[in-house]
């Protein structure tokens, strides 16, 4: 138990950590003004990856981008829809490299989509169950078995983003330095930018897979009872 609170204040202070870099590192690249907005970056990746079927728009709230594959929208915040800055672009071109691999049937992308309905409903479910199921562990341990196998489901995910993820932006900063819309000295600020991003979903990921063993160790010692 105390090894489990040990590595669970762990993940939460390298999330935190990782937030605050991201964040920084965000505000600080805002400051860069490029000639295009994310918008515009946006449309100008699609149509040279030859993808005519997908729409870029905005979308309230502060770093909501994402792209909807189940609609073909590039969804964009209103700060990177209309910013003209480094960070804008950046953020932009990454949300585009999910349409390339939506466009190209990049397999862990297809893999994260299958899950999403069991995601969806493990989210919803999967801490009542697992309370349940600790409740009367003694007397109905497949209860928190299930829980168990549906928390293992949005771990598998979490793992599944990584790639996911990682390649958009590798997509993005492939992109950018192809079309030169990037000076050699502001593209390794776009890719650290990225990659501070992606730290977020490592974090997530660890913290997910930590409390996953912490309730089969929970599940364990009970069933031995």
């Amino acid at each position: 138990m105390n090894l489990y609170w040990g590595i669970f204040i762990a993940t939460m202070l390298a999330s935190w950590l990782v937030s605050a870099l991201f964040k920084s590192r965000m505000r600080k690249y805002s400051a860069i003004r490029t000639s295009l907005t994310g918008r515009e970056v946006a449309e100008r990746m699609l149509r040279e990856n030859g993808i005519t079927d997908v729409q870029v728009v905005c979308t309230d709230g502060v770093l909501t981008d994402h792209y909807n594959p189940t609609n073909q929208t590039v969804n964009l915040s209103k700060d990177v829809y209309e910013g003209a800055t480094l960070a804008a672009m950046a953020v932009a071109a990454h949300e585009c490299g999910h349409a390339v691999q939506h466009a190209v049937g990049y397999a862990p992308l297809r893999m994260r989509s299958a899950l999403v309905p069991v995601v969806s409903f493990s989210s919803r479910w999967v801490m009542w169950i697992l309370l349940a199921g600790m409740l009367v562990l003694q007397t109905f341990p497949q209860l928190m078995l299930f829980g168990i196998v549906l928390f293992a489901m949005t771990t598998l995910f979490s793992f599944i983003t990584l790639p996911v993820e990682i390649n958009a932006s590798v997509r993005a900063i492939n992109w950018m330095e192809e079309s030169m819309l990037v000076s050699r000295e502001d593209l390794p600020k776009a890719s650290a930018a990225l990659r501070s991003a992606a730290y977020t979903y490592v974090v997530a990921a660890l913290s997910s897979l930590a409390t996953l063993l912490y309730y089969i160790a929970i599940y364990a010692g009970g069933s031995r009872r």
